[in-house]
């Protein structure tokens, strides 16, 4: 069984590898995102085919892993998310999240349809500090139909300690043109 330091060690391996592929952050023409599944779309993204989008750049997190129903975010609760306590800003943790479940329900969302988030619940459990330096939001689809979809996530370190958990409830639509 590997340590806490051995699988920080293998998520900074696989970062730097993802990061080694990842066209400059951006966002995919309409056109060629409606042509895509969203499965397709992420598939792309890391691959280095598509750009990631601009907000993990911002926020230090990207897309480690991807599967039908699933999706896996790497970040950095670094001190500039911290807030006047101490103590990563609950909006890092939230947004973390809400990236994970949702792209975990992308990856079920057919070419030419969108997703949105219509509802966000996130339980923080312990307040993420200077440990751990890294940390990975799991999010898995619980319920996925032609109008709507769910999916549940959670913040874990390399130990498997929690730090939040969220569901989800998302909308998938037409795209507004």
């Amino acid at each position: 069984m590997k340590t806490t330091e051995e699988i920080y060690a293998d998520w900074e391996q696989e970062e730097k590898l993802i990061r080694s592929r990842l066209m400059p952050p951006g966002v995919l023409a309409k056109e060629t995102m409606l042509e895509l599944t969203g499965l397709e779309m992420l598939s792309q993204m890391l691959a280095g085919l598509g750009p990631p989008p601009p907000i993990g750049q911002s926020l230090g997190f990207l897309l480690v892993a991807i599967g039908k129903g699933e999706a896996v975010f790497q970040g950095r609760p670094n001190p500039q998310f911290y807030n006047p306590m101490g103590t990563v800003h609950g909006g890092w943790i939230a947004t973390i999240l809400d990236s994970c479940v949702g792209c975990a329900i992308h990856t079920l969302v057919p070419s030419g349809k969108v997703h949105t988030t219509a509802e966000l619940k996130v339980n923080y459990v312990r307040p993420i500090t200077t440990e751990p330096r890294l940390v990975r939001a799991y999010g898995k689809v619980l319920y996925s139909g032609n109008k709507m979809a769910t999916a549940e996530g959670k913040v874990l370190d390399a130990a498997g300690k929690l730090y939040a958990h969220a569901s989800t409830t998302c909308l998938i639509f037409d795209p507004v043109h």
